[in-house]
């Protein structure tokens, strides 16, 4: 499979995702796919189990509307991507996927984000999505920072801008 394909795959799968269809979505999956979002341990393993987390917690529920999803680097190797973005909104509704069990907070959340996709014959074989959960719990006001190695929006923003200061130790 091309670099490109794997690219377009890869647009047309989250494309379909924050579109809210389902059908399209799974299309672009392997046969037996899974999908782990590492700091909240929910996600689905084969054709039912992934196809049941999207319809109940992300096709269609991805974000809040105000959601900006800013990209900063995109590694495409052999059989997979490795796509480094910052996702910034207002938890104004559940996010499940993200936040269980978590009540909307009102408040405004950015953080970084990496997305390991893996292909297999044309076709996105897994995904594992990494963020930073103690900076979004930080920031929604459910983890006090103070005295730990924690940051807020903060850590997001040097993603985006490398030349803001480090925090001092």
């Amino acid at each position: 499979m091309s670099k490109q394909a794997m690219l377009d795959t890869f647009k047309a799968h989250v494309d379909a995702e924050l579109a809210g269809d389902l059908d399209t979505t799974m299309a672009t999956m392997t046969g037996d796919p899974h999908l782990h979002n590492i700091p909240s341990m929910v996600g689905g393993v084969g054709p039912d189990g992934v196809r049941s987390f999207y319809k109940n917690y992300l096709v269609g529920k991805f974000f809040p509307p105000d959601v900006t999803m800013t990209g900063v680097s995109t590694t495409v190797g052999d059989t997979q991507i490795v796509d480094e973005l910052v996702i910034s909104f207002t938890h104004t509704t559940p996010i499940d996927w993200m936040l269980p069990n978590v009540a909307p907070t009102g408040k405004r959340v950015e953080v970084a984000f990496v997305v390991v996709v893996g292909f297999e014959e044309g076709k996105i074989s897994h995904e594992h999505i990494y963020w930073d959960q103690a900076t979004v719990l930080a920031q929604i006001g459910l983890l006090d920072p103070e005295g730990l190695p924690v940051v807020g929006a903060e850590s997001a923003r040097k993603v985006l801008n490398p030349m803001l200061p480090a925090r001092a130790m």
